[in-house]
C-alpha cells in the first residue's frame, strides 16, 4: 500500500510539471477526424468507415479511432473538435482543435483541401480572434502528421527516382518551417510524426499479394526520417532557451515492430487490408449506381492492422499507440 501511495504522489508531482490542457492537430488522413468534405471523392464519410467507432461513418479514415484520438486520451483530453465543426461544437473548443484534412501534404497535392500552410493560417486567425488565448497556447501540445501524400503526388506526377532525394529534402525543410511557424504562435510542445514504412502499406504490398514490404520505398522513408530527426535536433538547439520542445514520434519503428510481431497485439493479418475493392478499379466504400457494394470487409477488423489501402484499423492504431507508450517520446509530451 505504502508503495502505491508514494508512486501516486510521484506521478501527481510529475503531472504538475506539464499537464497540457489543449491539443492542436495539423496534417492529413492519418489524423483527420472529420474535416474532409462529406461530398468529396474518397470514403471517410461512407460505409463501412467508422463501423467500429462511433458505429457509423464520421470522417475518420479508419473503421474507428485514429492516432490523435489515442494521443488525446494519453493527455487526458477529449479528442479535439474538427475545424469544420468549430461553430456547432463550441463547448468542445476548450480541448483544442483538429485542422487536418485527408489527402493533403506540406505542399499542394491532387487534393483540393487546405495544405499545411493554410491549416496553420486557420489556426493563426483563431488566435487573432481570441478563440485561443496565450495561456491556452502555453498549455498546449501540437501534433503534426506528414504521412506521405507529398510523395504519392510526386510519383503520380512523374517525378523521377533520381530527383526523389532532393524532393524529400524539400518536404522535410518545409515541415521544419511549419514547425517553427507553429512555435512562433506561442505553442510550447510540438510533436511531429516520423514517416511510417510506406513500403508496407497495402497499396505497396498488393503486388506481392500482401506478403512483403517494398524495400525501395522504405529506404526512401529512412532518408526522410533521418533528415527529419536532424532538422528537429537543430530546431531544439536553436530554440532551447525558451523551454519549448520539438519531439519526433517514431512511427517507422512502431509500425515495423507491430507488423513483425502481430500476434502480441492479437493481429492475424499484418499486411492484408480488412476492407478491399472487389476489383482493382474498386476501393473500400465504393458503391455502383444501384448502390451495390463494390468492396468487401473482413470478418474481424480488430485482428487486421490495415483497414484499407493506406490506413490502419483502430486495432492497428491502438497497437502502435501501446508501442509508443513504451518510448520516451510520448513521455516527453507530458513532462
Amino acid at each position: 500500500m505504502g508503495m502505491q501511495l508514494s508512486e501516486a504522489r510521484l506521478q501527481r508531482h510529475e503531472m504538475n510539471y506539464y499537464s497540457p490542457k489543449t491539443l492542436f492537430v495539423f496534417g492529413d488522413s492519418y489524423v483527420d477526424t472529420g474535416n474532409y468534405r462529406i461530398n468529396q471523392a474518397g470514403s471517410s464519410w461512407k460505409n463501412p468507415y467508422g463501423e467500429t467507432f462511433p458505429g457509423k461513418p464520421a470522417g475518420r479514415f479508419s473503421d474507428g479511432r485514429v492516432l490523435t484520438d489515442y494521443i488525446a486520451k494519453y493527455l487526458g483530453l477529449k479528442s479535439p473538435v474538427p475545424y469544420k465543426f468549430r461553430k456547432v461544437m463550441q463547448q468542445h473548443l476548450k480541448y483544442g482543435m483538429n485542422f487536418a484534412f485527408g489527402g493533403t501534404g506540406v505542399f499542394d497535392t491532387s487534393s483540393k483541401n487546405p495544405n499545411m500552410t493554410i491549416q496553420i493560417d486557420f489556426f493563426k486567425q483563431l488566435i487573432k480572434e481570441n478563440v485561443y488565448t496565450t495561456s491556452d497556447l502555453n498549455n498546449s501540445v501540437v501534433y503534426v502528421s506528414v504521412a506521405g501524400n507529398d510523395y504519392n503526388f510526386y510519383l503520380a506526377t512523374n517525378g523521377s527516382i533520381e530527383g526523389f532525394p532532393a524532393f524529400i529534402a524539400s518536404v522535410v525543410n518545409q515541415t521544419a518551417t511549419n514547425l517553427l511557424r507553429i512555435k512562433s504562435l506561442g505553442v510550447r510542445k510540438i510533436v511531429v510524426g516520423g514517416l511510417q514504412p510506406l513500403g508496407c502499406l497495402p497499396s505497396s504490398t498488393a503486388t506481392s499479394s500482401f506478403q512483403q514490404c517494398n524495400s525501395t520505398s522504405n529506404d526512401l522513408v529512412v532518408l526522410h526520417n533521418n533528415l527529419l530527426n536532424q532538422a528537429v535536433t537543430k530546431l531544439n538547439q536553436q530554440t532551447n532557451k525558451d523551454n519549448s520542445t520539438f519531439i519526433v514520434l517514431d512511427l517507422f519503428d512502431t509500425f515495423t515492430s507491430v507488423l513483425n510481431h502481430p500476434s502480441t497485439n492479437n493481429i492475424k493479418d499484418p499486411l492484408k487490408p480488412c476492407c478491399v475493392g472487389l476489383s482493382s478499379q474498386d476501393f473500400c466504400g465504393k458503391v455502383d449506381e444501384n448502390n451495390v457494394k463494390q468492396y468487401k470487409v473482413c470478418d474481424s477488423p480488430k485482428s487486421a492492422f490495415f483497414w484499407d489501402n493506406l490506413h490502419p484499423t483502430q486495432a492497428g492504431w491502438e497497437a502502435v499507440y501501446k508501442k509508443l507508450q513504451k518510448t520516451s517520446a510520448l513521455h516527453q509530451i507530458r513532462y
